[in-house]
């Protein structure tokens, strides 16, 4: 009886150290709470189809802002852009930034956000190109990228925008058959990441997103008064009349289908390994103390 309890004891012990190196591997949980979309970074993501679901902001609309909290965790090599999401925009990952923007190149320790927009022209679209700015790896940062007619495009990292261009704003382009000549990217929406079709810029492509991303929200409208301090949301995106699209991906750990929130039935499927992870609970370490205490009894 006295082994089998010493025994016990062992086992105990074991599973308290293996819990917080375990706990370790894991992001600390998202500002919004819940679980959140893992993605490996070399070839899944999530997807709309296209063909299905077409654009995601309507024609003529006023505004338009696109948001989430990413986590990166690996590093893109230096000719890679890490796309978080593209479509009618696209947010990506740089440590080197290649466009004109005199080159700037990630402090040591961060990364560089990117975004770009395609607009409309006349009867057809232009790619407009944002400077990138910096931003820690391995923790949550909210990021988000909005414009629209009479409205100057901002690029936001945390309670960090910065604006470029005039008041006139930037109407989103709908002839989606010129994004592949324009960015190389798919007309699918993504998150996570492409292969890039064709190179964009010489001996640099897109690739995948390597971390964690929760709330995503895609709205016809601006979001953000960047004139304010702490305008950081501090809690889950909330639907309304405005909103095209949320993902919150609170669905159990393992789960490949991410649901919209919205009412809209924008409902995105995990590709190549794309699932929701979540972190360990203090429920479980709570379980653990009890059984301790138990054994010593």
């Amino acid at each position: 009886m006295k082994n089998l309890r010493n025994q016990s004891i062992f086992a105990c012990l074991f599973l308290l150290v293996l819990i917080p190196l375990n706990a370790a591997a894991v992001p600390p949980p998202s500002p919004a709470g819940g679980n959140y979309l893992v993605l490996d970074g070399v070839d899944d993501h999530a997807i709309l189809d296209f063909e299905t679901f077409g654009l995601l902001i309507p024609k003529d609309e006023d505004g338009w802002t696109f948001e989430a909290w990413i986590y990166p965790t690996t590093p893109p090599n230096k000719e890679i852009h890490a796309m978080v999401l593209s479509q009618q925009v696209m947010m990506y990952i740089v440590t080197h930034d290649h466009q004109e923007f005199a080159g700037l190149v990630a402090p040591e320790g961060h990364l560089l956000l990117a975004c770009a927009v395609h607009i409309a022209v006349n009867e057809g679209a232009l790619i407009a190109w944002y400077p990138p700015i910096k931003f820690l790896p391995n923790q949550w940062n909210h990021i988000a990228f909005q414009g629209g007619k009479g409205r100057k495009t901002t690029v936001i990292v945390n309670d960090f925008a910065q604006s470029i261009g005039g008041e006139e704003g930037e109407i989103l382009a709908h002839n989606a058959d010129e994004f592949a000549p324009f960015g190389g990217h798919p007309q699918d929406f993504r998150l996570g990441g492409c292969d890039a079709k064709i190179p964009f810029h010489k001996g640099h492509s897109w690739g995948y997103f390597a971390g964690y991303i929760d709330e995503v929200r895609i709205s016809k409208v601006v979001r953000y008064n960047t004139t304010k301090r702490g305008f950081t949301p501090q809690k889950k995106f909330k639907n309304d009349a405005k909103t095209v699209a949320l993902w919150h991906f609170d669905e159990p750990s393992g789960t490949r289908e991410f649901s919209d929130t919205s009412g809209n039935a924008y409902h995105l499927m995990g590709k190549n390994g794309a699932e929701i992870g979540g972190t360990l609970t203090v429920e479980a370490e709570e379980k653990l103390a009890t059984i301790w205490g138990r054994l010593k009894q």
